[in-house]
């Protein structure tokens, strides 16, 4: 049984006891335990910090703790033991994220912008979402796909899928994996239903509770959110045009011996750069020195208009992990990602895929797999490119008419990493531009240092209409 460490995280050391604020610090001592017991700090049967400790370690009077507690005690969170102390009461209760790491306005909250964009009534704009618009994907395809499914008689729409995934797609994806110099048979290719959850598989494979792993600042949101999920310890590198910064990545992989680095080597989200071929080698080596393992998510590779060096190409599936779906460039109604591993972790991958879903979709895998083999998704992608081309060149223009300063200029893909004029901050432009029905995504959504409070990510393919540019406006005047 663990005690609980004199000191919650979001509390500081506050000066002395103030009687004209006795029930607020009360209310400060209270709230520190509840954040502790929802993020799972705390578990049931745990022993809370003496009284006197606890005092001491708040700056408060003893009895600020004892009323607090008796408050925690009346609710029933925790209880009493004569001669014994405070321990967490009842059953393990549901996991909290938001209670996980630092206290965030919940404009920068990690799944702030998945809810704001999800939930969004018709009419709402989305710069801030991270899909493209419907008009963008290739509807004629995917309904041709649906109709030829539905005459084929062969083909089996009803049952359970075998539980490595439809063996047809595996096979056209080895084959244009083994296009870009990666190394995969079919038999090491797991299809699952989202980019999303090879990711919890992965996790759930390699990861126990206090685990660090490494991730990019900035990086995608919810890479951050799973990862709390499973009870993970992020650290942040920072993120440069050219990758991680090196020195950095050097000193996060000595200091905190991560089992993990998730990163989007190609097209990264949300900055748009692109990993160079020095630092991915010198990633690779580092990697191996320190016996850290890579997670490559590869879900913007294909808005790439050339390929650039892929880690998993690099490393030959040894050390890297390769993830990715069709989500971004096909369709997000269909649900359809996959796993690239090495051939000894995939029947454990395959049990766990077994245990946590019992399969993936085989119609979906179906779909996917027609519209890849009558060459409509190859000229989708074509044109895709040219009008995201044009889009990020307009974007940035109109941005550029604001004020607002593209990090980099991308090689391709939806995002645009733009800085707001020196004095404003990104939370508070996204609050103003939601009451208008615009959503934005502020920076330090992104950021775990919390360190990009001045930018926006825009997706080019979601600011095709002006008013976007004229709410961002007023919003940037407050």
């Amino acid at each position: 049984m663990r005690a609980a460490p004199d000191l919650a995280p979001g509390t500081s050391r506050a000066p002395g006891p103030d009687p004209a604020q006795d029930l607020t610090r009360v209310a400060a001592v209270a709230a520190a335990i509840r954040e502790r017991i929802a993020a799972r700090a705390l578990v049931p049967g745990a022993r809370l910090p003496s009284v006197r400790g606890f005092a001491a370690a708040m700056r408060v009077s003893k009895s600020t703790v004892v009323e607090a507690y008796d408050r925690l005690v009346a609710e029933g969170a925790i209880v009493s033991r004569p001669g014994s102390g405070f321990y967490v009461a009842g059953a393990t209760r549901p996991l909290t994220l938001a209670a996980i790491g630092p206290r965030l306005d919940r404009a920068v909250d990690p799944l702030w912008v998945t809810r704001q964009t999800l939930e969004a009534a018709p009419g709402v704009l989305k710069p801030g979402c991270g899909w493209l618009p419907p008009s963008w994907m290739p509807d004629a395809g995917l309904r041709r796909g649906l109709r030829a499914l539905a005459r084929d008689e062969a083909a089996d729409l009803l049952d359970y899928d075998e539980p490595l995934g439809h063996a047809p797609l595996r096979a056209r994806l080895a084959r244009r994996l083994g296009e870009q110099g990666i190394p995969a048979e079919p038999g090491q290719i797991i299809l699952t239903d989202s980019a999303t959850q090879a990711l919890d598989l992965i996790a759930r494979l390699l990861l126990e509770p206090g685990d660090a792993v490494l991730v990019d600042d900035p990086c995608y949101f919810n890479f951050r959110a799973l990862l709390q999920a499973h009870r993970a310890r992020v650290v942040g590198v920072p993120w440069t045009p050219a990758g991680p910064d090196l020195d950095a990545f050097a000193a996060a992989l000595a200091a905190h011996r991560p089992r993990l680095y998730l990163t989007n080597s190609a097209l990264q989200n949300p900055t748009g750069a692109t990993m160079s071929a020095a630092s991915a080698h010198r990633v690779l080596r580092l990697a191996a020195a320190h016996d850290a393992l890579i997670v490559e998510d590869a879900l913007f590779d294909d808005f790439e208009p050339a390929p650039s060096p892929r880690l998993a190409a690099l490393d030959g599936l040894d050390r890297v992990i390769r993830i990715g779906s069709f989500s971004k460039t096909l369709s997000a109604a269909i649900r359809c990602g996959h796993i690239a591993v090495r051939p000894d972790w995939v029947d454990r991958l395959v049990d766990l895929k077994l245990a946590t879903s019992f399969g993936s979709g085989r119609l979906s895998a179906s779909l996917v797999h027609a519209v890849l083999a009558d060459g409509h998704y190859r000229r989708h992608l074509d044109a895709l490119r040219a009008r995201l081309a044009d889009a990020m060149g307009l974007t940035a223009q109109r941005l550029g008419a604001l004020g607002l300063v593209p990090w980099l200029m991308p090689r391709g893909g939806l995002f645009l990493w733009a800085a707001l004029p020196e004095g404003l901050d990104a939370a508070a432009v996204a609050r103003r531009a939601l009451a208008e029905d615009v959503v934005l995504a502020p920076g330090n959504v992104f950021s775990l240092s919390q360190s990009a409070g001045r930018h926006l990510r825009f997706n080019v393919a979601q600011c095709a209409e002006p008013r976007v540019f004229g709410v961002l406006a007023r919003a940037m005047e407050g």
